[in-house]
């Protein structure tokens, strides 16, 4: 037996491959959904940071240059500028490099000659002279200097009229780009030519710088463990070539750093998923499994032992409707099988009966022959009471031959004699019969005119039968304080072309116990009955073509329902 050879594993293997399988494509949907908008979102954030540098360093030094010109035009600096005195200047240019913040602040005279310095980064007139060079050859008058620590951004302003030069110049070192960082939240490093001049990011080397001078877009560096992404922002004018440029980075390892927790979560939620989802699948076909087990293994034993009446097991109220639906079929099956057998076997019994009785029958009428002449010589006596002893004989010898020939008729096959009868007369000379035996329980009739092509004899020797038997219901309720009500005989045509015969009272009834076995051979609830008179009218009617049925209620009366063809299907008796 291999492991799919059970409807439980194969349900169970089934719904877990097929969640699973589900479970998988979900988790790598998600995963990948999140990377893509995870990704997405890094560019986005990287690209708005190097426009927010852009800005920063544009707007930032154009105000300071803005600065500058207004200081170059103040009379204040003129003046000192005109004396050509550096004593004079030095003060003036210290108090306004203050008050702009700048990180170089020199003032030369007309002659270039360095007047005043001041500021945090300090140059020799030879560097200043260069300086000063390199932005008078641009359109703005600004220029990037590489200085140590950072890059300087200068702007050259002359001090009209002709009285000599601003120079003033900012610093893009490490704070400046530690300020950027947490302005943009992203790591900065200004690099000019191949040197990187100022770094928020320990490990990124000379070989990056030049690898992100000649990246376009977005691209990726290894610095250390972690994984950035990065992008090329200049901060000097394209046009003019060999600038300066700030690399803004953003940690793609830390940006998709939770990743990996999130499938683990994912895969763990999945995990469960499937093992509730297999334990449902298990519990569900056991639903349909083991009710199959169970009707399979009484099915079994059944066939073992042959007994069609062993129980069923119970099903539970969860149990699989399909199952339920077979149980039940079963049932029905077995219970239709086990009745069967039993009415074989009661037919066998009573073929076997019928023949024995009219063996024993035949045996029986002869000596009742005898004793019924004895008796009629008997009554011829002079003495009363030998007379009274006769008629009691011949009373028990009559009952007897009566029983001897229902037995006959039942056991013998019944011919008939199948001819056109009025059903109006035939109910009428019924109804006469049954009254001259019993004329103190009246018969009413309500018969159609009509003709029926039927055994007229044997139908009438069932109605008296059953007028006979509703005249003793009704006398029985009478005797218990009852009242007596006339038994009803009725006739009419169905729609279908039948004739419908119905016998009704208002006596004692049937006991509901005694009702499934009325039409059993000697089954009889009368001390004088023979058991055999209804079990002959079923014969004689469905010999016929027709049926008859009972509806009775204890202490309410009886209704007992003939149906006859219009023309018998019985074979004529051959003449």
């Amino acid at each position: 037996m291999s492991i799919l050879s059970s409807l439980t594993n194969r349900i169970f293997l089934a719904s877990a491959l097929l969640l699973l399988v589900s479970m998988s494509v979900a988790i790598w949907r998600v995963t990948a959904s999140v990377t893509a908008q995870a990704e997405n979102d890094l560019d986005a954030g990287l690209s708005e940071a190097a426009s927010l540098v852009d800005r920063l360093s544009r707007t930032e030094f154009g105000d300071f240059v803005v600065k500058a010109q207004l200081i170059a035009d103040l009379p204040v600096l003129k003046g000192a500028a005109a004396t050509d005195d550096a004593p004079t200047v030095l003060p003036i240019a210290r108090e306004y490099q203050q008050r702009m913040g700048a990180d170089l602040f020199v003032v030369l005279n007309r002659r270039d000659q360095v007047l005043a310095q001041a500021g945090r980064v300090q140059m020799d007139p030879a560097q200043i002279a260069r300086v000063v060079g390199a932005a008078r050859g641009t359109r703005d008058g600004t220029a990037f200097w590489p200085n140590a620590g950072g890059l300087l951004h200068v702007a050259v302003v002359p001090i009209e009229p002709a009285f000599g030069t601003l120079v003033v110049g900012v610093s893009l070192d490490e704070e400046a780009v530690l300020r950027i960082r947490t302005v943009t939240n992203s790591e900065i490093a200004f690099v000019h030519g191949a040197q990187i001049l100022a770094s928020t990011l320990d490990g990124l080397s000379a070989a990056d710088a030049a690898l992100a001078s000649h990246a376009r877009g977005s691209f990726t560096i290894q610095v250390g463990a972690e994984e950035y992404v990065a992008r090329i922002q200049p901060v000097g004018d394209v046009e003019r070539g060999n600038e300066p440029f700030a690399i803004v980075l953003r940690s793609r390892t830390q940006h998709l750093r939770f990743l990996p927790s999130l499938r683990w979560q994912i895969a763990l939620t999945g995990l469960a998923a499937v093992l509730v989802a297999t334990v449902a699948g298990y519990l569900v076909a056991r639903t349909v499994t083991r009710p199959l087990r169970a009707l399979t293994g009484a099915m079994s034993d059944m066939a073992r032992t042959g007994d069609l009446t062993r129980a069923l097991p119970a099903l539970g109220r969860w149990d699989d409707e399909d199952v339920r639906l077979v149980a039940t079929t079963f049932h029905q099956l077995t219970s239709a099988v086990d009745r069967f057998q039993r009415e074989a076997s009661l037919k066998e019994r009573l073929s076997s009966l019928g023949r024995l009785s009219t063996v024993v029958a035949h045996e029986i009428r002869n000596p009742l022959m005898i004793i019924k002449t004895a008796v009629r010589r008997l009554r011829r006596h002079p003495s009363p009471d030998v007379v009274d002893v006769a008629t009691s004989i011949d009373e028990e010898v009559g009952r007897l031959n009566r029983v001897v020939s229902g037995v006959l008729d039942f056991a013998r096959p019944v011919q008939f004699a199948v001819a056109p009868v009025n059903v109006r007369s035939l109910c009428t000379d019924a109804a006469q019969a049954a009254l001259s035996a019993a004329d103190d329980v009246p018969v009413l009739v309500t018969a159609e005119a009509g003709w029926i092509a039927t055994d007229a004899e044997r139908v009438r020797a069932v109605l008296v039968n059953l007028l006979t038997n509703a005249q003793h219901g009704v006398r029985l309720r009478r005797d218990n304080g009852g009242q007596l009500v006339p038994v009803e005989l009725s006739a009419s045509r169905s729609a279908a072309g039948h004739w419908r015969i119905v016998v009704a009272d208002r006596g004692a009834g049937i006991k509901p116990e005694h009702l499934p076995r009325i039409f059993d051979p000697f089954f009889t609830t009368r001390r004088t009955g023979s058991g055999l008179g209804l079990a002959i009218a079923k014969n004689l009617i469905e010999g016929l073509g027709g049926t008859i049925r009972i509806d009775s209620r204890w202490g309410e009366g009886t209704i007992v329902i003939v149906d006859l063809p219009s023309r018998s299907t019985a074979e004529e008796t051959p003449s």
